[in-house]
């Protein structure tokens, strides 16, 4: 049949059937035949992530293609390098970027339209290893003779104004050496080390963000009747609902950088109190998620001060460092350093608390050792309120990579005595599996058999119905007009 379906040129019906029967041999076959190979391709691409459920075998499928991809005389390196991000090989990622680079004005565009494409994928560990494995730029050469240069040098990095700086560079550009022989500088390697430091930029998502950024504060249209409407309607002693219409103006202005609703009503967002503080604070966070320059200076006045006396209140510090992960999400090599200090340096629960969440969240996916033994210092002080963040943020930390430590985790959410640190753990656990499909079968046995209801988390329990309930939000987030019908009936029940 698949015989026949290549020679009446069904190459779709071909190729799906050879997937289905695992005859890879075949595949490239009907590939090859097909008149249009590159739009054979994207086919085969398409149906190895929707019908092909078993993770190793749709590998299989991918390094088959990207074989194929690279005999082509055009090769699609859009295509290939999505395909690479998949199998997880950033050298080779790396190594045709540099290729494409080294190219010419059209080939450097198309690295950063590669570049764009995997940042969109938001896998930061895999985006710092293609950055690392990038050559580093061909520096400048300097004349080691030339004294004055040095001088220019100092010069132009102290002068406050651009023009005198401007002229120092413009000087040593025409000045020859005192040998009489001026420098000769490649402009290809200037080139070069220009669009390198580009698609670096582009690689940090630094570039997309800002861009986000902008688009979001622009197209706002958040209403802020809305909200005022809300506020009005609590209670006004009722603190659930108030620390409520804190989080649902997070979200309204969620990316936008409006924080107007706040600025408008401190007196009524004093009111909250202990972890309505840490999450109104924390709102902040996801308000301004993605300012990345000015994160920092932005949460400043709510941050744990080094030396200050009193300092200000634990929960707005630690709901501070859980805002500054966010803010920082996935993208925080800006400010991993800073929340580590602030966590070894603290021995308030609650700061710690927020430190390990905002750690989490700013190393996402990356599995550093050196934090995650940070964190992992904090679980084993045996506190509830910390330990619970710390379990969570590991499994941040770890996401996606079934690293071996879920098993260190497991062991100690078996020893441990606090309700609150077995929780986090059991969702760090969950987290270190997450995308691994049949990978973590095993792990997932484990837990469903496990003697405490708490990692089991399957059972008739009022937590665990809240939990489901919350997850149809999920299940039906591309939806969102069959939500109401759905959650109508639960919304009456207790």
């Amino acid at each position: 049949m698949l015989e026949k379906c290549i020679f009446d040129g069904k190459y779709q019906q071909a190729m799906g059937m050879a997937v289905e029967c695992r005859r890879l041999d075949k595949l490239e076959e009907a590939i090859v035949g097909c008149d249009n190979i590159q739009g054979a391709l994207s086919y085969c691409i398409n149906l190895s992530h929707q019908y092909v459920n078993h993770r190793e075998y749709r590998f299989e499928v991918l390094r088959c293609l990207v074989k194929i991809y690279q005999t082509l005389p055009n090769p699609d390196y859009l295509s290939i390098c999505q395909c690479l991000m998949f199998l997880g090989e950033p050298e080779t990622v790396a190594c045709i970027l540099d290729k494409l680079l080294s190219g010419n004005k059209d080939d450097a565009l198309l690295a950063y339209q590669i570049a764009f494409d995997l940042v969109e994928n938001e896998n930061q560990a895999f985006l710092l290893n293609v950055r690392n494995r990038l050559s580093s730029p061909t520096p400048v050469p300097s004349n080691p003779d030339s004294g004055p240069a040095v001088q220019d040098d100092q010069t132009a990095s102290t002068v406050g104004t651009d023009t005198e700086a401007a002229g120092d560079v413009q000087m040593r550009d025409d000045t020859s050496t005192p040998n009489g022989t001026a420098h000769s500088v490649d402009p290809n390697e200037v080139a070069h080390a220009d669009r390198l430091e580009k698609i670096k930029g582009i690689l940090s998502g630094e570039t997309s963000i800002q861009l986000a950024l902008q688009f979001l504060y622009s197209h706002n249209r958040s209403d802020l009747l809305i909200l005022k409407t809300i506020k009005q309607a609590v209670e006004m002693r009722n603190s659930v609902c108030h620390s409520a219409t804190i989080c649902a103006n997070a979200i309204m202005h969620a990316g936008t950088t409006v924080d107007t609703f706040l600025r408008e009503n401190l007196e009524w967002l004093s009111r909250a109190t202990n972890w309505a503080k840490f999450s109104a604070t924390a709102g902040l966070g996801v308000i301004h998620r993605g300012h990345l320059q000015q994160g920092r200076a932005l949460m400043a006045p709510y941050l744990p001060q080094s030396g200050a006396v009193g300092g200000g209140s634990p929960y707005s510090e630690g709901g501070a460092l859980y805002a500054l992960g966010l803010i920082h999400a996935n993208h925080g090599e800006g400010i991993k350093q800073f929340l580590r200090e602030s966590l070894r340096n603290s021995s308030a629960e609650v700061i710690q608390h927020g430190a390990c969440l905002g750690l989490g969240l700013a190393a996402l996916g990356t599995a550093d050792e050196e934090i995650y033994e940070d964190i992992k210092n904090v679980l084993y002080t045996d506190s509830a309120v910390a330990g619970e963040a710390a379990g969570i943020g590991m499994g941040l930390l770890m996401v996606g990579t079934a690293s071996e430590k879920a098993s260190e985790m497991l062991a100690y959410a078996h020893d441990t005595q606090h309700e609150k640190i077995i929780r986090g753990l059991s969702l760090g656990i969950a987290l270190t599996v997450y995308g691994r499909e049949e990978e973590a079968d095993t792990l997932i046995e484990q837990m469903t058999r496990d003697q405490d209801p708490i990692l089991r988390y399957g059972d008739v329990s009022d937590d665990v119905r809240r939990t489901a309930v919350m997850a149809l939000g999920f299940v039906l987030y591309n939806e969102p007009e069959q939500t109401p019908r759905i959650v109508s009936l639960l919304s009456e029940s207790y």
